[in-house]
């Protein structure tokens, strides 16, 4: 399987990473002698970035210094001048040393900032840091503060771990919120079955994430596919692809269709595929305005029940879409959400943009209790299932990658997709199989993904909910992904529906609040769906939520993984500092 180079498919470069070296300006001895200093931190911040970081797309992340260090307004002006013409989206101020707060600091309401103040005691790096940033709170523009744990001596050129830590999670989260401005989400279709997070929501999209709204019937797939809107080769490699790879499985209808039915279902279902891609990004062999799409960097196909009434469904393009890899190689995922969920997409979007993986689509479907276990079974479950386990299970589709064939340091991941082999590729593919749609739901017909999730994967849950009055609020479940023995499975999984891709998760408890137990965890989900992200991520979640104004209402995050401005200590708490600075684009 191909392995396609990194590249940016979106319109718009990738925003980069400034650093500002700010210093004590008065010449005659003092500036003179931590102008070396300075600008070694700065060498050095951006050289941890550069060696660790990547975008979403797999380029790496680039960073821009400031052609001299910032002493006062005039040297910030030069400063916001090359960043604006290098595409800065994202600013860290570094200094080990007093320098004048509001004279020196970046004043751009839009960028997410962060000042590392050097903890050394021959200069008051320290110092400045806290200035600045009373400097920033006061002008309303929220700031990251970033200050080593232990004191370093001035020639110490080495970066601590807790401020390494923090500078990587600062960059990760702000690079999301640059990324994301300037795009579109794209919804084909409306709203799906009465779905409230499919009734999508323009202001959210423009005053939270700086995005636009771009709406398509459904129907537009209908004239590509009667007109041949669409690449001819690309289709013929595309079904053959399909048919040697996507593994028909259970046929759970009564009628069975014929072969030539299901075949032709196939053939809908690949152009359905190719043609949502095409209008997402473009697509350089098309003809006239369709080859530009609409740059957007997600999307929701509506399906139910409009289309899956009459056509197939939308389980093969969302699956197909959402993984890492298809018939052109290994390459980024993008991001589709099942029945126009807008806010579910988000959520994909954020944990796609923070870790290069792939997103899971899920309906938060069934709490397991062990007594109800034990009931159905005659079983007891043991280890993370012990107290109780969560069925995440979308109706039709979810992405290959959520079959957890793919390893880091031996336990089930889902990968940066510039890191995936070939041969994870071909495993994620032989642990699926693609059952005709049921019928009863999807009288269209077409096929939905079956696998069952690898147990030990660390995960994370996540979704926005949008509250009246309040506006979006985030809610985040760190835990598990767990392997329930074969007969508890089948047991389980045939009270639903089998054809459909099941993933069995073990929050991690606390014992407090909404984490109680498994049970209060499923009773307090604000939606019928999540997304999953693999690994722990949820404190990385919470940093780009605070950039945002989102404020994060249920979580398990430890305090001391939680990284947020430092107004929001003043604020009081998350919900105020959100209200008090507002929307990052606007009024909501």
């Amino acid at each position: 399987m191909k392995i396609n180079r990194p590249h940016n498919r979106l319109v718009g470069s990738n925003p980069k990473i400034g650093i500002r070296p700010t210093i004590d300006g008065r010449l005659g001895g003092v500036r003179e002698s931590l102008e070396k200093q300075t600008l070694g931190m700065a060498k050095a911040t951006a050289r941890l970035i550069t060696e660790n970081l990547r975008h979403a797309d797999g380029t790496k992340v680039q960073c821009v210094i400031a052609d001299r260090c910032i002493g006062g307004i005039a040297e910030a002006a030069l400063c916001a001048e090359k960043f604006a013409k290098e595409g800065v989206g994202v600013s860290i101020t570094v200094t080990p040393c007093w320098c004048y707060g509001s004279e020196t600091m970046d004043m751009d309401p839009l960028t997410p900032k962060a000042v590392w103040g050097f903890n050394g005691t021959a200069r008051p790096g320290a110092v400045y840091l806290a200035a600045v940033s009373a400097g920033h709170n006061q002008k309303g523009l929220p700031v990251f503060n970033i200050y080593g744990r232990d004191v370093q001596d001035p020639d110490d050129k080495n970066i601590p771990d807790d401020v390494k830590s923090k500078l990587l999670s600062f960059a990760r989260a702000g690079l999301a919120v640059a990324t994301m401005r300037g795009k579109s989400y794209l919804a084909l279709g409306s709203t799906s079955m009465g779905i409230a997070g499919s009734s999508v929501d323009r202001a959210f999209f423009e005053a939270y994430l700086g995005m636009r709204v771009m709406d398509v019937d459904m129907i537009e797939l209908v004239r590509r596919i009667e007109r041949g809107i669409f690449d001819p080769r690309e289709f013929k490699k595309a079904l053959a692809w399909v048919k040697e790879n996507c593994r028909e499985g259970l046929d759970a209808n009564k009628n069975h269709r014929s072969r030539e039915a299901k075949d032709k279902e196939w053939e809908i279902c690949v152009k359905m595929t190719m043609i949502v891609r095409d209008l997402m990004i473009g697509n350089p062999h098309l003809p006239g305005e369709e080859a530009l799409g609409h740059n957007s960097i997600a999307a929701g196909f509506q399906g139910q029940r409009q289309w899956t009434d009459h056509l197939p469904n939308g389980d093969v393009l969302e699956a197909i879409l959402c993984s890492s890899f298809d018939w052109n190689g290994i390459r980024q995922p993008y991001i589709v959400a099942t029945e126009n969920d807008a806010l579910n997409a988000a959520t994909m979007l954020f944990g796609h943009l923070l870790t290069g993986g792939t997103q899971i689509f899920a309906d938060v479907r069934t709490y397991w209790s062990p007594a109800a276990i034990k009931r159905v079974t005659g079983k007891d479950l043991e280890g993370d299932a012990a107290g109780g386990i969560l069925h995440l299970i979308n109706s039709g589709p979810a992405a290959l990658d959520g079959t957890g064939q793919q390893e880091v340091e031996g336990k089930p991941a889902m990968k940066p997709w510039w890191t995936i082999t070939p041969d994870e590729a071909g495993k994620c593919l032989a642990a699926t199989e693609w059952c005709p749609a049921v019928y009863e739901y999807f009288r269209g017909g077409g096929f939905s993904t079956r696998f069952c999730t690898r147990g030990g994967m660390p995960v994370t849950a996540a979704r926005i909910n949008i509250v009246k009055g309040i506006g979006p609020a985030l809610q985040i479940a760190e835990g598990v992904t767990v392997d329930l023995p074969a007969d508890v499975h089948d047991a389980l999984d045939q009270r639903t529906n089998p054809t459909w891709p099941t993933t069995w998760f073990a929050p991690r408890v606390t014992g407090s609040g909404s984490f109680r137990d498994v049970y209060t965890v499923m009773n307090n989900w604000g939606a019928n769906h999540c997304a999953f992200a693999s690994g722990h991520i949820g404190h990385d979640l919470i940093t780009l939520a605070s950039m945002l104004r989102i404020p994060v209402y249920m979580h398990n995050i430890p305090e001391e993984r939680i990284y947020r401005p430092s107004a929001w200590i003043e604020c009081g708490d998350d919900f105020n500092a959100c209200r008090n600075f507002g929307a990052l684009y606007g009024k909501y």
